[in-house]
């Protein structure tokens, strides 16, 4: 026996919020269950008030492995589910699953090392968007092309190093709990805050393309469209709740909206020279999409601009329309909800 198999490998608890997951969820579980890591894990669903068949499909997963749990979130929303999960959970490293995300047979044996060597509080990789038909093909294309997402790695991938946040999480539980876990009242944009203090008190977030998770795309431009715009919506939170936490890259969408809303205005009553800037906008998303599109089919390709503005307008609308109530509410609560392990 050589002397790695003697190491002890850190218990896992997996935690996982979900509404309305029928399509994913026994996928999503069954790839947990199937990690190549050999320390105790146990998975923690967190079901919210779902309108499909996801209870029944969480049900049958607990019924046939006793690594797999369940607590209610009767709110639905996914702060509330991810403290409900971690306080239901017991192990020393948590990690943070969707619904519809898949994890590489090695993510958390990678996740764990990967803790171990750079001391960081939380490590994550890159939210590899999967598409199962067309238009899903052409959000993939757009959600991890820099003309879509700027230069986050989590989306276009990179070297890795400390970052500002990852997708998803593996965190030491020890930083869950000095931080009282997730923010309850941030809906959307939750791990960025999460992080973003987590930083703060000295904590390393790390990124590492070595990390990757399966990432399925929404099924419609609604559904895409309420996605970013509730991004931005957050996003906008975030920056009213942390000073100094916004960067040129967050404000690139909501000044694209701005840019294109005057060009349209300008260009119908004044001059056709400001129908430029619209026209513009469109060629460059045109342009853009041809490199991301490679290799995909002629109905994703021509998906892919529809998908990219979608994503921009979206974000910048809902950036520039959030309302200053959500950040007092938010303000008001202070402090987010104290998790602590289950007994």
């Amino acid at each position: 026996m050589n002397a790695k198999s003697d190491v002890r490998l850190p218990a896992v608890s997996v935690i996982m919020p979900v509404l309305n997951e029928e399509r994913h969820l026994r996928g999503a579980v069954e790839a947990i269950l199937a990690q190549e890591y050999d320390g105790e894990m146990e998975v923690v669903i967190a079901l919210g008030p779902s309108t499909d068949r996801t209870d029944e499909i969480a049900a049958e997963l607990v019924r046939n492995d006793p690594r797999v749990h369940t607590v209610p979130n009767p709110t639905g929303r996914t702060p509330a589910a991810l403290n409900a999960a971690i306080k239901a959970s017991r192990h020393p490293i948590v990690v943070r699953v969707d619904g519809h995300g898949m994890l590489s047979p090695n993510y958390i044996a990678t996740a764990v090392r990967l803790l171990e060597e750079t001391g960081a509080q939380n490590v994550g990789g890159i939210m590899h968007a999967e598409g199962e038909n067309a238009w899903e093909h052409a959000v993939a294309a757009a959600m991890t092309s820099k003309i879509g997402v700027g230069n986050a790695a989590f989306h276009t991938g990179g070297e890795a190093g400390p970052a500002e946040t990852v997708y998803l999480g593996v965190f030491r539980r020890a930083a869950l709990e000095q931080q009282g876990g997730y923010n309850e009242e941030f809906i959307r944009a939750q791990d960025w805050e999460l992080n973003f203090r987590i930083r703060e008190a000295g904590g390393l977030i790390w990124f590492s393309p070595e990390l990757r998770v399966s990432y399925r795309p929404r099924p419609n431009v609604r559904a895409l469209a309420k996605q970013y715009k509730d991004y931005g919506r957050w996003r906008h939170v975030v920056a009213r709740y942390h000073e100094g936490s916004i960067n040129l890259r967050y404000l690139a969408p909501p000044t694209a909206v701005c840019a294109i809303a005057a060009g349209i205005v300008v260009g119908a009553a004044l001059t056709p020279w400001g129908l430029v800037i619209p026209g513009g906008y469109l060629a460059a998303i045109a342009a853009g999409s041809l490199p991301a599109g490679k290799g995909l089919s002629l109905g994703a390709r021509l998906r892919i601009p529809v998908a990219l503005a979608t994503m921009h307008m979206s974000w910048g609308w809902g950036f520039l329309t959030s309302p200053k109530s959500l950040a007092r509410k938010v303000i008001a609560s202070r402090r987010p909800a104290v998790v602590t392990t289950a007994d």
